[in-house]
């Protein structure tokens, strides 16, 4: 197999084939992925919060706004968590439109979003690739490809990520993240504790820990999504990227040989696991990083936002990371995980002119840079953002992902959603509750037969 060297987000992304993606001649391959999200998601009926009692965004101090008033408009965030809403709000306001935020639960909004999407808000928080042009096929979302006529710091990357099958622009790139085995540094200085570089010393290190009166790994499953990246991450480092994309596809067995190794595999440290894992929220596991009880939690960056910088300053400048350690010499670390979040339209939006104002600014430096004020645990799909105030981990997160040779997108981002969402998330939360691996694959396939992919 040749191995291609794909550029880094800022520069590359997916062509129209999903399969594929454009090669250029720098750094890594583009991101489009990850995070928390089945595919369905739930009525905007729950906060409405962006800076103002009436819930709508209040013009930021010089700021661009637009040539004229463009009324209102609904925005959907699935962005709850207490940082990203205030840092999605912060960047609301940095675009002047006056807009009224509808937040709900994270996990609500991606479990209900087919229903959401029949009467969706105007504009709406959602993920690239995939994901995106799933929806965009149904014609459910909105064409946006005048929108990207006045986002010139966007790259042919990333505008290839928020691009349908029918070659239009259907979404709006705001940030992306890598996926990682995180820790923290101080815990590893005091104890000694090296990076691990292959499978074994990763095992040999979850035993020490353990010796030491620590969990090895953080574990955490609440909302069918975290583990998916485990998945991820073992396929793609004992069977590389293209089987991976290929599996996603729908294109292999998942009772493959491949497949059952997989599952091999992560049954060899599932006993370094938190208990309980399926009941506990990604939140409660980094909590429990924070205050040292386990050694390692494999999650994106943004595990960053369980924790206050007013204080717990002391907790983000000690999290680190370094990449899922290798398993097959042939695949070592080649490839990483970086999701891209941002924004689509409804294919009906009740203020057209407004909604496309307002993404038109949402792709502006000035509010990706008033989103990272509040929130430094992600990075700037923006090219003209202000990379000079980005901490240790988002530096690390940009070098990582720029000496990647391929980046896939999460799970749930990278194949059919519903299928992600209600067959292999459920099989995933059955492993992990001690199921019988040869009876959970073979469900899986014969409920893949019922979809479509791409």
């Amino acid at each position: 197999m040749r191995i291609e060297r794909s550029p880094s987000p800022s520069q590359v992304g997916f062509s129209l084939g999903r399969r594929q993606f454009v090669i250029g001649a720098t750094a890594a391959a583009l991101l489009a992925a990850c995070g928390d999200d089945d595919e369905e998601s739930g009525s905007t009926t729950g906060d409405t919060s962006a800076g103002t009692a009436a819930g709508t965004t209040p013009a930021a101090e010089g700021t661009t706004a637009p040539a004229a008033d463009v009324g209102n408009v609904t925005f959907g965030s699935n962005q709850s968590d207490e940082k990203p809403k205030a840092a999605l709000a912060a960047a609301i306001a940095a675009t002047g439109v006056d807009v009224t935020i509808n937040t709900v639960d994270h996990n609500t909004f991606q479990e209900n979003f087919n229903t959401y999407i029949q009467q969706p808000d105007d504009v709406m928080t959602w993920f690239a690739g995939y994901r995106m042009r799933a929806f965009a096929t149904k014609g459910v979302v909105g064409d946006i490809s005048d929108v990207w006529e006045n986002l010139p710091d966007m790259s042919e990357g990333f505008k290839n990520a928020s691009t349908g099958l029918d070659g239009k622009q259907y979404f709006v790139p705001f940030t992306y993240y890598p996926w990682a085995v995180h820790y923290r540094q101080s815990l590893f200085d005091e104890n000694g504790y090296e990076i691990p570089a292959t499978w074994d010393d990763f095992k040999a290190l979850c035993d020490q820990m353990v010796t030491d009166g620590l969990i090895p790994l953080a574990a955490a499953n609440d909302g069918g999504w975290p583990q998916m990246g485990m998945f991820d991450m073992l396929n793609l480092r004992i069977n590389g990227y293209d089987f991976h994309i290929s599996l996603m596809g729908g294109n292999e067995s998942w009772t493959d040989e491949r497949v059952t190794n997989i599952f091999t595999h992560w049954s060899e440290i599932t006993d370094y696991y938190q208990p309980d894992v399926n009941g506990r929220t990604w939140q409660d596991a980094a909590t429990a990083l924070g205050n040292k009880e386990v050694g390692m939690y494999l999650l994106g960056t943004f595990v960053a936002q369980n924790f206050d910088a007013a204080t717990q300053q002391d907790i983000l400048d000690d999290i680190t990371f370094f990449p899922f350690p290798e398993i097959v010499a042939e695949h070592g670390q080649l490839a990483v995980e970086a999701p891209i979040d941002g924004f689509m339209m409804a294919a009906a939006p009740e203020n057209e002119e407004g909604s496309k104002a307002l993404l038109s600014s949402l792709g502006q430096a000035a509010a990706i840079d008033a989103y990272l004020a509040i929130d430094p645990s992600v990075v700037a799909a923006n090219g003209a953002a202000n990379s000079s105030a980005y901490n240790a981990l988002q530096q690390k997160s940009l070098e990582m992902v720029g000496s990647a040779t391929y980046i896939a997108q999460f799970l749930d981002r990278d194949t059919e959603p519903d299928f992600a969402a209600q067959v292999v998330g459920k099989a995933i939360a059955d492993f992990l509750a001690g199921q019988a691996v040869d009876g959970i694959l073979a469900t899986v396939e014969e409920q893949k037969q019922t979809y479509t992919f791409e």
